[in-house]
């Protein structure tokens, strides 16, 4: 038997979801890790707070002049 399907709604409540967005960070962040150490692979993840703080995870300093160098661009471009 496996788990039900969570319905995808937005959390009303601030602070429910202030909560739900630190834990399901840290989540991602450490999935994130995972992929890079098990499959080989560069892993560049940039997540903004619903306040607008800023949180990022590479997987090396190669990923992140990669990460920084993309988005650079695409300001240039806009």
């Amino acid at each position: 038997m496996g788990r039900g399907k969570v319905q995808l709604k937005r959390i009303d409540d601030k602070i429910r979801r202030q909560v739900t967005f630190s834990k399901r960070r840290t989540g991602l962040i450490k999935k994130a890790r995972e992929l890079s150490v098990l499959c080989g692979v560069d892993v560049g993840l940039v997540i903004f707070s619903p306040k607008g703080r800023l949180y990022e995870f590479c997987s090396g300093e190669r990923t992140y002049k990669r990460l920084i160098g993309a988005t650079a661009a695409s300001i240039v471009h806009r």
